[in-house]
């Protein structure tokens, strides 16, 4: 798949853990931190996106909405969220929609499960313009918080 690098971001409706209905394009005047992760309650997933709720009040300054995204039900991610007190929200991807959009879609995942998020990290200007695109092949991978933060700290 093509970068998004500098091109619009895909826009996207979701559910949060509330059952809310969240557009990006309606974040518009903020920045946004995308990160889609593979699958709740596992241990990589877990430390990734307890690192960031660690780093919130960091993302909070720097005028920065924080949305975790990943294809489990809106109600796994609801108990994973209060399990790990996680202070920002979390998007059900179920249909794949998003994932696909961003080119963050494994076709095939380990025991035979197919169409699971790849953990990737998406950085969306205050227009709506993709500014960081990391796409990580290995699920056990984190993501370079160092080069989204630096990236971030440029907008």
């Amino acid at each position: 798949m093509a970068t998004l690098l500098g091109q619009q971001a895909p826009d996207f409706t979701l559910r949060d853990t509330e059952k809310n209905k969240v557009t990006l394009s309606e974040l518009k005047g903020k920045n946004i931190l995308i990160l889609f992760f593979p699958l709740a309650f596992t241990s990589v997933c877990t430390k990734e996106l307890c690192m960031t709720r660690d780093n919130l009040t960091m993302y909070n300054d720097l005028e920065t909405t924080v949305l975790g995204i990943s294809v489990d039900s809106l109600f796994s991610l609801g108990r994973f969220k209060e399990d790990q007190q996680l202070n920002f929200s979390l998007l059900s991807d179920f249909n794949k929609t998003a994932s696909a959009a961003y080119g963050s879609l494994y076709e095939h995942f380990f025991n035979d499960m197919d169409g699971v998020s790849k953990r990737s990290a998406f950085v969306i200007d205050k227009e709506g313009i993709v500014r960081y695109e990391e796409i990580l092949e290995n699920a056990g991978d984190i993501p370079d918080f160092n080069a989204i933060n630096t990236c971030l700290q440029s907008l």
